[in-house]
Protein backbone atom coordinates (compact mmCIF):
# COMPACT_ATOMS: atom_id res chain seq x y z
CA UNK A 1 0.00 0.00 0.00
CA UNK A 2 1.35 3.15 -0.68
CA UNK A 3 2.68 5.95 1.52
CA UNK A 4 -0.77 8.46 1.66
CA UNK A 5 1.89 10.94 3.76
CA UNK A 6 4.09 10.93 0.97
CA UNK A 7 1.53 11.36 -1.87
CA UNK A 8 0.09 14.12 0.13
CA UNK A 9 3.35 15.84 0.14
CA UNK A 10 4.04 15.25 -3.49
CA UNK A 11 1.27 17.06 -4.35
CA UNK A 12 1.67 19.49 -2.45
CA UNK A 13 4.73 20.59 -4.15
CA UNK A 14 3.09 20.35 -7.74
CA UNK A 15 3.28 22.96 -10.08
CA UNK A 16 0.13 24.62 -11.48
CA UNK A 17 1.56 23.13 -14.89
CA UNK A 18 1.87 19.88 -13.04
CA UNK A 19 -1.48 19.69 -11.92
CA UNK A 20 -2.99 20.45 -15.03
CA UNK A 21 -0.36 17.34 -16.42
CA UNK A 22 -1.74 15.56 -13.62
CA UNK A 23 -5.69 16.19 -14.42
CA UNK A 24 -5.05 15.07 -18.38
CA UNK A 25 -3.67 12.08 -17.41
CA UNK A 26 -6.04 10.98 -14.73
CA UNK A 27 -8.91 11.73 -17.65
CA UNK A 28 -6.86 10.04 -20.78
CA UNK A 29 -5.22 7.01 -19.02
CA UNK A 30 -7.25 6.15 -15.94
CA UNK A 31 -10.77 7.50 -16.88
CA UNK A 32 -11.36 9.26 -13.84
CA UNK A 33 -13.03 12.80 -13.62
CA UNK A 34 -11.22 14.41 -11.31
CA UNK A 35 -14.30 16.68 -10.10
CA UNK A 36 -16.53 13.69 -10.11
CA UNK A 37 -13.89 11.92 -7.83
CA UNK A 38 -13.77 14.78 -5.84
CA UNK A 39 -17.33 14.90 -5.59
CA UNK A 40 -17.76 11.27 -4.36
CA UNK A 41 -14.75 11.19 -2.07
CA UNK A 42 -16.55 14.51 -0.14
CA UNK A 43 -19.69 12.73 -0.23
CA UNK A 44 -18.86 9.92 0.89
CA UNK A 45 -19.79 7.42 -2.24
CA UNK A 46 -23.50 8.34 -1.98
CA UNK A 47 -26.79 9.35 -0.04
CA UNK A 48 -28.30 12.51 0.16
CA UNK A 49 -24.91 14.48 -0.11
CA UNK A 50 -24.02 13.25 -3.65
CA UNK A 51 -27.64 14.26 -4.46
CA UNK A 52 -27.02 17.94 -3.10
CA UNK A 53 -23.68 17.94 -5.17
CA UNK A 54 -24.87 17.56 -8.09
CA UNK A 55 -27.56 20.13 -8.22
CA UNK A 56 -23.97 22.65 -8.02
CA UNK A 57 -22.75 23.69 -10.90
CA UNK A 58 -20.11 21.14 -13.08
CA UNK A 59 -19.02 23.42 -16.02
CA UNK A 60 -17.36 26.25 -15.91
CA UNK A 61 -15.77 29.33 -18.34
CA UNK A 62 -12.45 30.62 -18.04
CA UNK A 63 -12.95 34.44 -19.34
CA UNK A 64 -9.46 36.74 -19.66
CA UNK A 65 -10.77 40.41 -18.91
CA UNK A 66 -7.63 41.95 -19.77
CA UNK A 67 -3.99 41.03 -20.35
CA UNK A 68 -2.93 43.17 -17.96
CA UNK A 69 0.41 45.01 -18.10
CA UNK A 70 2.49 42.03 -18.85
CA UNK A 71 0.57 41.29 -22.26
CA UNK A 72 3.59 38.97 -23.73
CA UNK A 73 3.69 37.04 -20.88
CA UNK A 74 0.25 36.12 -20.93
CA UNK A 75 0.25 35.76 -24.97
CA UNK A 76 2.56 33.04 -24.08
CA UNK A 77 0.63 31.12 -21.27
CA UNK A 78 -2.76 31.11 -23.40
CA UNK A 79 -0.42 29.70 -26.22
CA UNK A 80 0.78 27.11 -24.06
CA UNK A 81 -2.04 26.21 -22.05
CA UNK A 82 -4.37 26.00 -25.19
CA UNK A 83 -1.90 24.81 -27.99
CA UNK A 84 -2.59 27.68 -29.99
CA UNK A 85 0.08 29.04 -32.47
CA UNK A 86 1.65 32.39 -31.36
CA UNK A 87 -0.80 34.29 -33.92
CA UNK A 88 -4.14 32.98 -32.48
CA UNK A 89 -2.77 33.65 -29.40
CA UNK A 90 -2.24 37.03 -29.56
CA UNK A 91 -5.82 37.42 -31.56
CA UNK A 92 -7.23 36.15 -28.27
CA UNK A 93 -5.33 38.10 -25.56
CA UNK A 94 -5.76 41.35 -27.81
CA UNK A 95 -9.97 40.70 -27.96
CA UNK A 96 -10.40 40.27 -24.33
CA UNK A 97 -12.56 40.34 -22.32
CA UNK A 98 -12.09 37.00 -24.02
CA UNK A 99 -13.36 33.23 -23.36
CA UNK A 100 -10.23 31.19 -23.05
CA UNK A 101 -11.76 27.71 -22.29
CA UNK A 102 -15.51 26.62 -21.91
CA UNK A 103 -17.31 23.93 -20.65
CA UNK A 104 -14.09 22.44 -18.09
CA UNK A 105 -14.53 21.27 -14.77
CA UNK A 106 -13.51 23.29 -11.70
CA UNK A 107 -10.65 22.35 -10.90
CA UNK A 108 -9.51 23.23 -14.60
CA UNK A 109 -10.84 25.83 -14.56
CA UNK A 110 -9.15 27.27 -11.36
CA UNK A 111 -5.71 25.34 -12.65
CA UNK A 112 -6.46 27.95 -15.97
CA UNK A 113 -7.41 30.96 -13.72
CA UNK A 114 -3.94 30.64 -11.62
CA UNK A 115 -1.40 30.49 -14.44
CA UNK A 116 -2.69 33.35 -16.22
CA UNK A 117 -2.64 35.31 -13.11
CA UNK A 118 0.78 34.45 -12.31
CA UNK A 119 1.07 36.08 -15.73
CA UNK A 120 -0.51 39.12 -14.97
CA UNK A 121 -3.80 38.80 -16.73
CA UNK A 122 -7.03 39.59 -14.81
CA UNK A 123 -9.20 36.46 -15.45
CA UNK A 124 -12.40 34.97 -14.46
CA UNK A 125 -14.50 31.82 -13.51
CA UNK A 126 -17.88 31.99 -14.80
Amino acid sequence: MADVKAIADSLVELTIKDVTELLQILKDEHGIEPAAAAVAVAAGGGGEAAGSAEAEQTEFDVVLESAGGSKLKVVKEVKTLLGLGLKEAKEMVDGAPATIKSGVDKAEAESIKAALEEAGATVAVK
